[in-house]
């Protein structure tokens, strides 16, 4: 999904070409033998553009982009600027979405999806908007959390192998919008942790638009505002860490990249080269980068702050090499609806990912131990032995497996309130592969590991009630594995578990007195009972 766009004359500036079939090989595969191709759209309501993407998706030629509609509309204006969108943005916008749905219907398109990003999450007129939408233009938009768009943004790039390559040798995504960006560090190939920002390029022009032309080196005021928020997260995460490739994705990065002719045989650019011409381009106007990058707009106020952006952003992170691999978040909504319809499967492991991101968030927590690591197999000894019970499958596995990792991260902050202090510490926390609600079936479960399981109503709210049940039956799962390393002195070797009729019977050897374990896993077998209807036991093997 690389190259960039040629324009073609249209009221919508639309922006057609393909993508380049090689590029997934190896990473993405077809699933099936049958050559059927799928048609399929994207489309991604943003703060300052719209945008409608039409791909293939078929065996042979994996997912390739076939058509691209780009329309500008500020809603970021009033969306960061007053809180609401006003009526005549939101007029503009449902003309422009029936317009991609009369596009849509040339094409016959097979299935669609619809997402808003940042620009509607906040906004208090929201649900009003999205019934204007559904009623004028027959389009279904859901808006995303913060975590499930960078999920579908990290797909776009994980299809591609130059990716896996470069997160191999330390590598950082930036990925810059128009409300805000997300900075994802990698080290050995797998994700050690995930940063939202809220500085984005729509929303840093809405910040300083006041003094705008009332100062004579705008520029330095963009460089300060945005100096405050990049330098605490280089003094928090970025000490001791070395990175090859910062890899950019976001809006005009393409357009200042694609005049770099020589570029090194893998796509990369080297950083000082790019840092030559941003800092060239600093000192200009918006007048005069928009001339020089040939831009639509001759006035775009959005690419001083670009420039400003990228170039603090280079520095900060000091890597050796640049890429930009011109996908998007419109590639990444592609990739998961071919993966949810099991058109395709990913080589790369999210699931590692996860597992590395909740890792590093309990050492910095002080919270990850060998008390850790046994919790961690118990419950997993636990859930499996349990398939034929529990009724849940891989993905609350894999969130069973989090929460036992982060179970202690609360006590870095109160001995007394742990369990809270964990609650709040995975819901402040973006970890790369988990959508908002995942976090928060992990975070319930940690917090109920230590408090009373509350009733489906107290938190209706967050959750619907299939989702409590997992949460239910992770907590159980959690509380009995917790019990059997009580005394942190991990006493138990060769665990096993098995179900024999309606007993979980846990399986243990060991050379110390258990008295203490036994007694508290006793106190939690009966809410796990309740939940399973399967009573656990402890049957113990003496080792002498």
């Amino acid at each position: 999904m690389e190259g960039f766009p040629e324009e073609q004359p249209s009221s919508l500036s639309i922006i057609c070409w393909e993508s380049s079939s090689s590029d997934c090989a190896g990473i993405i595969r077809q699933k099936g033998t049958g050559m059927k191709i799928t048609t399929f759209a994207a489309i991604y309501i943003g703060s300052y553009e719209v945008s409608l993407k039409i791909f293939e998706i078929s065996a042979n030629r994996k997912i390739r982009s076939i058509d691209y509609v780009r329309s500008h509309v500020e809603l970021g204006r009033d969306a960061f600027g007053k809180g609401v969108i006003g009526y005549e943005l939101v007029e503009e916008l449902c003309q422009i979405l029936k317009e991609f749905h009369s596009i849509m219907n040339g094409y016959k398109v097979d299935g669609y999806e619809a997402y808003a990003g940042n620009v509607f999450r906040n906004v208090s007129n929201k649900l009003f908007i999205l019934d204007q939408i559904r009623l004028r233009t027959k389009i279904e938009v859901t808006v995303l959390s913060n975590s499930e768009h960078r999920l579908m943004d990290y797909k776009s790039l994980a299809v591609l192998p130059r990716f896996e390559k470069m997160i191999q040798k330390g590598a950082a995504v930036v990925n810059v919008g128009g409300g805000s960006m997300q900075i994802t560090l990698f080290r050995k190939g797998t994700a050690i942790t995930t940063q939202h920002i809220e500085l984005g390029i729509m929303r840093i022009r809405e910040k300083l638009s006041k003094i705008e032309n009332l100062v004579s080196h705008y520029e330095t005021q963009i460089q300060e505002l945005i100096d405050k928020e990049l330098e605490i997260f280089k003094r928090i995460y970025m000490h001791d860490l070395e990175m090859k490739y910062v890899i950019i994705m976001g809006d005009y990065v393409a357009d200042m990249t694609k005049g770099f002719s020589k570029k090194d045989e893998d796509g990369t650019i080297e950083t000082e080269r790019f840092l030559k011409l941003l800092n060239k381009w600093y000192k200009k106007s918006a007048e005069e980068i928009s001339l020089e990058l040939n831009l639509a707009n001759e006035h775009d106020p959005l690419i001083l702050p670009s420039v400003v952006l990228y170039k603090r952003l280079t520095e900060m992170l000091n890597a050796k090499y640049i890429w930009v691999p011109g996908v998007n978040i419109s590639d990444g909504i592609a990739c998961a609806y071919a993966e949810k319809n099991r058109m395709i499967y990913f080589e790369h492991d999210f699931e590692e990912d996860v597992l590395a991101a909740a890792r590093n968030l309990a050492e910095r927590y002080q919270g990850y131990s060998s008390h850790t690591e046994a919790v961690l197999n118990m419950t997993v000894t636990i859930f499996d032995a349990m398939k034929k019970v529990h009724g849940m499958g891989k993905r609350e596995r894999l969130l069973l497996q989090v929460a036992a990792i982060l179970h202690d991260c609360g006590r870095y902050i109160s001995l007394v309130n742990q369990s809270e202090c964990s609650y709040q510490i995975i819901m402040a926390t973006e970890i790369i592969g988990m959508t908002h609600l995942e976090r928060e079936i992990v975070a319930s479960a940690v917090k109920y590991n230590s408090q009373p399981l509350q009733s489906y109503s107290s938190v209706s709210d967050k959750m619907d009630q299939e989702d409590y049940m997992v949460v239910s039956k992770l907590t159980a799962m959690l509380k009995i594995a917790n019990a059997m390393d009580r005394s942190h002195k991990q006493k138990f070797r060769n665990i096993k578990a098995s179900l024999q009729e309606r007993e979980l019977v846990i399986t243990v050897e060991s050379s110390e007195s258990i008295v203490l374990e036994k007694g508290l896993f006793s106190a939690y077998a009966n809410s796990f009972e309740e939940i399973f209807s399967v009573k656990p036991r402890i049957r113990e093997k003496k080792v002498f």
